[in-house]
């Protein structure tokens, strides 16, 4: 081979080799210091798109799981407001019976009365002022609950009602009507307790619907936080293996990149001081 000066090819293909190896030695520590595999879309276009799609999945099925939890918490406000009914109801039943009782005087009778009154005032109003959210809960129209992946064909709606709760309509009765009325019963005469006896303990059977119903609806939304929350762990898994460092691989890629710039560089040397030697010709 000719000697010259104007094109060094040796040191030329030693100083590209070199580049490589520092791009290549750069990008492992880059991979090392972040944790992460795909630093751009340089690095892995395909597997980029598919993490960050992964990542969109799991951010909605995170917020899912919480709205299901927002509305296991709505429910169980009505459920314990509806509890304490039950106990209202409970007392009312005693009352009506002591007034059905024809050894009563009017008196007491009226006592009872007012005690039974006071009653269904206080139903109203746990019905009035039962409030979730700054919102109230008794209002007989559907509340959806949406549990999604962000995707249109991974989204589900639960739809949950709860009716009213005034002293019209105490509970819900079977099929989804309104409840028992109790605004007009009275405790003053023997007949009239026994018609409110009656009225009272279809209001509780009513009641005790209601509960039926808004428990089936919590089960449901805390079997769809469930399943949300085990598919966002698992998204999360998946994206993980896509996106981390694998370090055993990258510190030996490190070890490998780290000899090879020291080689390289001894190459580039060795490739340089080679031109030298033309000036032993001239001497």
């Amino acid at each position: 081979m000719s000697l010259g000066i104007l094109t060094n090819v040796a040191a030329t293909y030693a100083q590209n080799n070199l580049n490589n190896t520092q791009n290549s030695l750069q990008k492992v520590l880059q991979q090392l210091s972040s944790g992460s595999r795909i630093n751009s879309g340089a690095d892995d276009a395909a597997g980029l798109s598919v993490s960050d799609g992964l990542a969109a999945n799991q951010a909605a099925l995170t917020q899912s799981a919480q709205n299901a939890q927002n509305g296991v918490g709505l429910l169980q406000t009505a459920d314990g407001a509806l509890a304490q009914v039950t106990n209202l109801l409970d007392r009312a039943v005693t009352l009506a019976t002591e007034a059905s009782n024809g050894g009563l005087t009017t008196a007491q009778a009226a006592a009872a009365d007012t005690e039974f009154q006071s009653i269904i005032t206080e139903i109203g109003n746990i019905g009035s002022s039962t409030n979730f959210n700054s919102n109230p809960v008794f209002t007989a129209t559907a509340t959806d609950f949406v549990v999604s992946d962000g995707t249109s064909a991974g989204t589900t709606t639960i739809s949950s009602t709860i009716g009213v709760l005034t002293n019209a309509s105490v509970g819900t009765a079977t099929g989804g009507g309104a409840g028992q009325d109790l605004s007009a019963d009275v405790l003053t005469s023997q007949t009239a307790a026994q018609t409110a006896l009656t009225d009272i303990t279809t209001a509780i059977s009513d009641v005790a619907n209601q509960r039926g119903s808004i428990g089936a609806s919590i089960n449901q939304l805390n079997a769809a936080s469930n399943v949300a929350s085990a598919e966002s762990v698992n998204l999360s898994s998946a994206q993980s293996a896509i996106l981390s460092t694998n370090y055993g691989q990258a510190t030996s890629d490190l070890a490998k990149y780290q000899v090879l710039s020291q080689t390289g560089i001894s190459a580039l040397a060795q490739a340089n001081s080679v031109q030298q030697e033309i000036l032993k010709l001239i001497q």
